[in-house]
């Protein structure tokens, strides 16, 4: 049987991933997404895999132990916050945000082994967190942990970390800001109006790695036509910000949450927008990666947008090959 050239991440130790109590990050959005990738038509062609578990060590990677320490002792009793108010502990909350962690770990593996071309981790892109602490319901920093991975692992100088959730990836870009080996690019809601409030067009990277970030704040209300408009090869946009790169892998943080009708931000994308990127994105990951792009599903919490945008997605993954 011929090898699937890509392969999604489902199954219930990554779908537990989600906060109670009328959160917005709920535990059915794994459910939201399968449904609708199997509606498209689009999960019958792809490999599923079992989630994978990360290890403490593996964590740490990224995160001090001090913070993993945390947040396994409020797992235990599911009280109290992780942070200043928005990511609530729950009982097992670490096993459920390890899951995430090593489901995109073992999605980076599999990637640079060439097992799969492109691979799809619904529950991850968890980019508010920090090395110490928690932000934004992210409790681990999936994403800071695979460019740990790369660059240790497969010594790998340079890779991409292309994000289009509408709030800022400021746990990926602020611990990585000095770091000239991950080149950055940011399209989000103008943080003068939504969390984490950062992500100034100004912010290109620090020292040694000035110029290898691209932030680009949208105005609230931004539609398909802005997004677009800031997508093409030239300057200050995000093609040519990456083909002036050339990374070795590329990182696609594909939040739902900027897709109209979310109930937290105020962008006003379509579905299009998300399968536009990731085949544009296929397009430079052949070129310059041997076709390796892992996408993240990241924020979203309208379940209709995460089904449509997350399952094109999907689709531009299979369609590219």
């Amino acid at each position: 049987m011929k090898q699937q050239a890509v392969c999604v991440y489902l199954g219930e130790a990554l779908g537990r991933y989600g906060f109670g109590g009328g959160h917005p990050f709920d535990a059915g959005r794994m459910r939201s997404f399968e449904e609708g990738a199997t509606s498209a038509g689009v999960l019958p062609r792809v490999e599923r895999r079992e989630p994978a578990i990360a290890d403490r060590a593996t964590i740490e990677r990224f995160h001090t132990s001090a913070y993993v320490e945390r947040v396994v002792r409020q797992s235990k009793t599911g009280e109290g916050y992780l942070d200043y108010g928005d990511t609530p502990a729950f009982p097992g909350a670490y096993d459920a945000a390890a899951a995430v962690v090593g489901s995109t770990v073992d999605a980076v593996h599999r990637l640079m082994r060439g097992d799969s071309r492109r691979a799809f981790v619904p529950i991850a892109g968890l980019h508010h967190a920090r090395r110490d602490r928690a932000g934004g319901f992210c409790v681990f920093n999936d994403c800071g942990v695979a460019i740990e991975v790369l660059k240790a692992d497969y010594r790998l100088d340079t890779i991409a970390y292309v994000d289009i959730d509408a709030h800022h990836g400021d746990g990926v870009y602020y611990d990585f800001e000095d770091d000239p080996a991950v080149v950055y690019a940011d399209l989000h809601e103008d943080g003068r109006f939504l969390y984490p409030g950062t992500g100034a067009a100004e912010e290109t990277g620090r020292g040694p790695a000035l110029g290898t970030k691209l932030n680009i704040p949208m105005p609230p209300y931004s539609d398909e036509a802005a997004f677009r408009a800031a997508w093409p090869r030239v300057e200050a946009h995000v093609e040519a910000h990456l083909e002036k790169a050339r990374p070795g892998f590329i990182l696609f943080q594909c939040g739902a949450d900027s897709v109209a009708g979310d109930p937290l931000t105020h962008l006003q994308y379509s579905p299009a927008c998300h399968t536009y990127a990731a085949a544009r994105l296929c397009t430079l990951a052949d070129r310059f990666c041997e076709g390796r792009i892992l996408g993240m599903g990241g924020g979203g919490y309208n379940h209709d947008n995460i089904a449509a945008a997350w399952s094109g997605v999907l689709r531009a993954f299979v369609e590219a090959g």
